[in-house]
């Protein structure tokens, strides 16, 4: 399993395969996770992350080329950093025992071009799983510019993509992604001349991590100071300023027509800008600011740790859950936002698989969706009238959520997935052939 961003790394791809691995042996699967040397990640590290790590996982670590000196060139991709590192790692593990199978996973995007070296050097099948599109709006309509929009970099980005994935899925014996919208996508980019096994593979959840919480403390708020806590976690990627925006328009709207609500509502927001060190920049702020709400806000742009992310939800008397205009687009923090049982105001684009998994959970005053549409904003009164109602009876009834429908994202029900992947492409001489669906 190559994934070069792994515990202790705290940027969100760390998780996926960190979900995955521990549940397969109990399917008949043992893994290597082949990674980064934590002394190669650019980000802050989060220790709490490395004691989620079971001892029985097998873990190797390879160098990638310093930071300090790419970026002097204009390069910081750990894909790209870590390239050599990874191929000479994986030379030397598959040189010395025989793999039944690989797993890729993207971001980053780079090392996706090791499968088909590995597949056609050592006879194994693999398996390209996509956490985000290769080839998305990066570059397209957003990017590295000013105010997020597309600029030279992004474009360049964007048109290797294009050249290069149709290498690595041409090459691949199965694909996986976290959505069926993200490998969908992925096929009609791509033309291949034999069908693929795919799966779709949510970021899941995992009650061991959910156990652990107990063990760290809420630095960020009291929760019994009588407030109402509306805390969301996770990146405001440029796709979903707009639903930020449009959130942020409603409360001023409970502002205006309510005032004594508002003066209970306290907004939190964390790790918006994804960074996992430095002082990054606000991104809610600003727009808090420009509606005359910031005295409600309060925003930690850099990525706070993932227990420390898992404490808040659950200490939170409500949590925000807001989407972007991609119609691919999940939520990473999904899961644990359901497992720490709390009311939830969610706003996603009608095809966002999040909307369909939140019908299922339940409906008001436990769930509060509004979704919207291709070409249409969220709609701002829609989202002030959940508001009010979440603020004035911030409340989970029971008989209206169950969680028994998010059974088949847990971690274990995902590896099970993947291992028949697995067992459908396995160069072993036992494994039965079966397609995924």
């Amino acid at each position: 399993m190559i994934s070069p961003h792994f515990p202790p790394d705290a940027t969100a791809a760390a998780h996926r395969v960190r979900l995955l691995a521990p549940h397969l042996p109990a399917f008949g699967w043992r893994p290597t996770v082949l990674t980064v040397d934590e002394r190669d990640y650019e980000g802050g590290l989060d220790a709490g992350l490395r004691a989620l790590v079971p001892d029985d996982v097998e873990v190797v670590r390879c160098r990638a080329w310093p930071a300090a000196l790419t970026r002097i060139v204009g390069v910081g991709d750990l894909g790209l950093r870590a390239m050599a590192g990874l191929r000479k790692a994986a030379h030397a593990l598959l040189t010395r025992e025989r793999f039944d199978a690989l797993f890729i996973t993207i971001y980053p995007t780079y090392p996706a071009l090791l499968g088909p070296w590995i597949k056609r050097r050592f006879d194994v099948p693999f398996v390209l799983d996509y956490q985000d599109p290769w080839v998305g709006s990066w570059g397209l309509t957003v990017g590295a510019g000013a105010n997020d929009t597309p600029d030279s970099k992004s474009r360049l980005s964007r048109a290797l993509a294009r050249r290069l994935e149709p290498i690595a899925v041409s090459a691949a014996d199965a694909i996986t992604a976290v959505s069926d919208l993200t490998y969908e996508d992925v096929l009609a980019r791509v033309q291949r001349s034999r069908p693929l096994v795919c799966a779709t593979l949510p970021i899941g959840w995992d009650a061991r991590d959910a156990q652990s919480v107990s063990r760290t403390e809420n630095r960020f708020f009291t929760r019994s100071d009588g407030r109402v806590h509306l805390c969301y976690a996770g990146t405001v990627l440029p796709n979903g300023v707009a639903t930020v925006a449009s959130f942020l328009d409603a409360v001023r709207l409970l502002a205006d027509r309510d005032p004594a609500l508002y003066r209970k509502l306290t907004l939190h927001f964390f790790g918006t800008s994804n960074q996992t060190a430095g002082k990054p920049a606000p991104r809610v702020l600003p727009l808090a600011r420009e509606r005359g709400v910031a005295d409600a806000v309060s925003e930690v742009p850099v990525r706070i740790g993932y227990l420390d992310a898992l404490r808040v939800l659950r200490d939170a008397t409500a949590i925000l859950l807001l989407g972007s205009s991609e119609r691919h687009y999940t939520a990473s923090k999904l899961y644990p936002a359901l497992v720490a049982r709390r009311p939830l105001l969610a706003v996603f684009h009608r095809s966002s698989s999040v909307t369909s998994i939140l019908r299922s959970v339940g409906g008001p005053p436990s769930v509060r969706l509004v979704a919207f549409t291709d070409g249409q904003q969220p709609a701002v009164e829609s989202i002030y009238t959940e508001l009010a109602a979440l603020v004035a009876r911030p409340t989970l009834d029971s008989a209206s959520f169950g969680l028994a429908a998010i059974e088949p994202f847990s971690a274990r029900s995902l590896a099970s997935t993947l291992a028949g992947v697995l067992d459908s492409i396995a160069s072993r001489p036992d494994a039965h052939v079966a397609r995924a669906s």
